[in-house]
């Protein structure tokens, strides 16, 4: 136990005392899973890579698979926040981009095993959800709501639908594998899916087809998107 007793005598009293062992165990964990899955990874291994005891891991978390979770959040969260730019549609382009980029590695890796984790423990799901998905559609969501007031999207555009459309691929290739998540799939994914959501094409082409009298295609009265 002696790198317990180095960490603490590093440490302040008080709250940065607490956040730095909490630092430390989630970048422990980012580091044994560079080598580890979620399923053969131990508390007890994050708890002496990070030099702290298994009672101050548990102050925090209920089990492994919420460290891996804070973990994944805390490495992905600036690499697939929206940048600043000149139309809503830049934004998600460049979005979708980093996002494939952040989870088309090791990151991805860790995310499919807690999705596979949490077909068995319906908790490791909501914790994702809650720490992880939730926040990043929020984020789109506002997007979406901004394209909408600029004139980009129609107003009725169902915001959920569009977001599953544009992101699903992205998990669908990342938990099957049939695809590559590469840099080809992420130019030609939002380019495609945006396509049919904004009013006019990039060229100025109506974004419809013969049978939806000008309304994008997931427009709430399109015939695709819910009625009530």
């Amino acid at each position: 136990m002696a790198a317990v007793s180095q960490l603490d005598e590093k440490r302040p009293a008080g709250r940065p005392r607490s956040e730095q062992a909490r630092k430390a165990i989630l970048d422990a964990t980012a580091r044994l899973l560079e080598s580890a899955t979620l399923k053969s990874l131990a508390i007890e291994s994050i708890a002496r890579e990070a030099g702290v005891g298994k009672a101050t891991i548990y102050r925090w978390w209920p089990n492994k698979a919420a460290i891996v979770i804070d973990a994944f959040f805390r490495e992905v969260e600036q690499r697939t926040a929206f940048e600043h730019a000149p139309t809503a549609t830049e934004a998600i382009r460049h979005q979708v981009a980093r996002m494939v980029r952040a989870i088309a590695g090791t990151t991805g890796r860790i995310a499919a095993q807690i999705i596979a984790e949490g077909q068995s423990d319906p908790s490791v799901l909501e914790h994702f959800r809650a720490v992880f998905l939730r926040q990043r559609r929020a984020a789109a969501t506002e997007i979406f709501r901004n394209g909408i007031a600029n004139g980009e999207f129609h107003d009725d555009l169902d915001i959920e639908l569009a977001i599953d459309l544009i992101y699903g691929p992205i998990w669908y290739r990342l938990m099957v594998g049939h695809q590559p998540l590469d840099a080809t799939f992420a130019e030609c994914l939002p380019r495609l899916s945006i396509s049919a959501l904004v009013k006019t094409t990039p060229s100025g082409i109506p974004a419809t087809d013969g049978h939806n009298n000008g309304r994008g295609i997931l427009s709430m009265n399109s015939g695709f998107g819910p009625t009530a």
